[in-house]
């Protein structure tokens, strides 16, 4: 019974180190899949361009990036290196990070000065600044900036297809200042500073014709001249 004992008690510590064993080589497993990472497949620049305008056609911005900057990354000297930087560009603008697409963009512009894709990027920074424009009553520094970047577009290249979208955006820009410089008018004309009001409206005549506002605002530019000169008349009787 006892050499029974022993021989059930031995085999029991086998198995016990069996499992114990087998424990910590699944554990060391473990911990070396947690700290080193899987090599990562090497990918064609058609694959990682195809897997990039795959995620962005689905809206994920993020992963499409991540696979055009490996393009540009593994592949600087590819041609399809050029098309992977407007996709990074791109990508930020759908994305709605603005101010990131119009560094990229212009990053392009940099490095690719004489690119077909020229003219594109030109509208697109100009759009960049057109999608943060605010609402009629606050500061309307980027619609300027908008319309500084589709004027020069035009300029450079008249005969391209976005410099006749670009005329567009001109002619809207304008339009978003004149009302601008109306409300800003309107509101001095509220608050009986007539001289501040009369600037506003005539700088929408001057600089804003055609677009929209002209006779509103020069029946302002009248009725301004009107007080004007009725208060130098009660002036001038004193």
């Amino acid at each position: 019974m006892t050499s029974g004992y022993r021989i059930f008690k031995t085999a029991a510590c086998l198995l016990l180190i069996l499992v114990m064993l087998t424990g910590c080589t699944s554990t060391l497993w473990t911990v070396k899949s947690f700290f080193v990472k899987e090599p990562r497949v090497k990918m064609t620049p058609e694959s990682l361009y195809a897997r990039g305008s795959q995620e962005f056609q689905h809206g994920s911005y993020k992963k499409a990036r991540e696979f055009y900057t490996r393009l540009k990354e593994e592949y600087p000297l590819h041609e399809m290196a050029i098309l992977a930087e407007l996709g990074v560009a791109d990508a930020y603008y759908s994305g709605k990070d603005y101010v990131e697409a119009e560094g990229a963009y212009r990053d392009f512009l940099m490095m690719h000065p004489t690119n077909e894709n020229v003219p594109y990027v030109m509208y697109q920074i100009g759009m960049c600044h057109y999608q943060q424009i605010g609402s009629v009553d606050r500061d309307q520094t980027e619609t300027i900036k908008a319309l500084r970047e589709f004027e020069r577009l035009v300029t450079r290249f008249p005969q391209s297809q976005f410099a006749t979208l670009a005329e567009k955006m001109i002619r809207d820009c304008k339009q978003k200042l004149a009302e601008h410089e109306f409300y800003v008018g309107n509101f001095y004309f509220k608050q009986k500073k007539y001289d501040a009001a009369l600037k506003r409206f005539e700088t929408i005549r001057r600089e804003y014709a055609g677009a929209g506002l002209d006779y509103r605002a020069e029946r302002y530019i009248e009725e301004i001249r009107a007080r004007l000169a009725a208060i130098e008349s009660k002036e001038a009787a004193k």
